[in-house]
Order: structure tokens, then sequence, then C-alpha cells
């Protein structure tokens, strides 16, 4: 009979086990699920930032190119070029 008592205490550890492996494999499948989900959502706010970036960047090129400050922003620097060349003959 001690026997039979054994077997079966060994066969409910196993269970038990058994049954804590299973629940820790399930809350790791929800984990990666929601690690997963978050993820998803990550990339899909990266690519809404970057089109508004684009966007953001053309308006101000655009803004840039009209604008008579920027535009003469060549010509100054030509200037500042000439000024600082010194001939000392």
């Amino acid at each position: 009979m001690s026997s039979d008592g054994d077997g079966d205490m060994e066969n409910q550890a196993e269970l038990e086990e058994k049954t804590r492996l299973i629940n820790q494999v399930l809350e790791l499948q929800h984990t990666l699920e929601d690690l997963s989900s978050r993820v998803d959502a990550v990339k899909e706010e990266n690519l809404k930032l970057k089109s508004e970036n684009q966007v953001l960047g053309q308006y101000i090129e655009n803004l840039m190119s009209a604008s008579s400050v920027f535009q003469t922003t060549d010509t100054k620097s030509k200037r500042k070029g000439s000024k600082g060349v010194r001939k000392d003959k």
C-alpha cells in the first residue's frame, strides 16, 4: 500500500509541476502578445511622426525659399570670403 501511496504522491507532484509550467507558459504567451501589440503601436506612431516630420520639413523649406532673409545668405557669405583675404605686400 505504501508503494501505491508513493506513486500517487509522485503523480500528484508531476501533475502540479505540469500545471505550474502550463500556467507559466500561458502567462509568458500573454506577455508576448502584450509586447507585440505595444511594438505594433510604436511602429504605427513612428510612421505617423515620420510623415509629419516630412510635411514640416517641406513647410520649413518652402518658408525659407520664400523668405528674402534666407536668400541673401549666399551673397553675405561671398562678401565675408573676400573680406577675410588680406593682401600684405
